[in-house]
């Protein structure tokens, strides 16, 4: 699945995707948490980046283990299949985090609606949501960190 994509390895393609939306993700839904006032104006595109960044992130896992597939067939061994495999356990770390921030923006976004039943929910929830928010985004920033300078060291060390 997605091992190319127009004759290019579809993960190195792929991955542009996640470095854009998970950051997005995570800044944003944490704004929204601690800006109030501007809630109305970025609310949709926290929705959005939601659903988006963790299917890119999961498109990104998936197009990497083809990626890794390849190498293997190719006959890579080693501390190089060691380090594929370091950049690919960071990455998984990465799909669950960016998961669980977009469950835990979406449920930001429902408990801070316009709606009576978000009126009826205790005023602490809001923050409560929100704090879980910034932890997400704050382990979701590092593991973007992490698994990209992992896999730009593999293909800067001239090896892929």
């Amino acid at each position: 699945m997605f091992k190319e994509i127009n004759g290019l390895p579809g993960h190195v393609l792929i991955v542009h995707a996640v470095v854009v939306f998970v950051p997005l993700l995570a800044l944003l839904a944490s704004a929204y948490g601690l800006l109030p006032r501007w809630r109305s104006r970025f609310g949709w595109a926290v929705a959005a980046l939601a659903v988006v960044a963790p299917i890119a992130t999961f498109l990104a896992t998936e197009s990497g283990e083809a990626f890794e597939e390849v190498q293997r067939t190719r006959g890579v061994a080693g501390e190089f299949l060691q380090k594929i495999r370091e950049h690919s356990e960071y990455g998984d770390t990465l799909l669950w985090f960016t998961l669980g921030l977009a469950v835990a923006a979406l449920v930001l976004l429902a408990v801070t609606w316009n709606t009576p039943w978000a009126a009826r929910l205790p005023s602490w929830l809001s923050w409560l949501v929100t704090g879980v928010v910034l932890v997400l985004s704050v382990f979701a920033l590092v593991y973007v960190y992490l698994t990209g300078d992992s896999g730009a060291q593999l293909v800067w060390s001239g090896q892929v």
